[in-house]
């Protein structure tokens, strides 16, 4: 379970680091790479998922 959550953590981070060119220079890192097709929406999904499993991460440290 630990390396599940390490791997979503890297993608939550790559996530984070995406909004943040959204954000800060209007540019889409992702739909500038696959263009405008599913595979953006797919990633958008994973990171999403990725995201919502490390909530548990979150909860780990709370107990502890």
């Amino acid at each position: 379970m630990e390396a599940l959550q390490k791997t979503c953590l890297v993608f939550t981070i790559i996530g984070a680091v995406v909004w943040g060119l959204i954000g800060l220079f209007n540019f889409n890192l992702v739909t500038w790479i696959f263009g405008d097709t599913i595979i953006p929406r797919i990633i958008y999904t994973i990171v999403g998922i990725c995201g919502l499993i490390n909530i548990g991460i979150l909860f780990n440290h709370i107990e502890q």
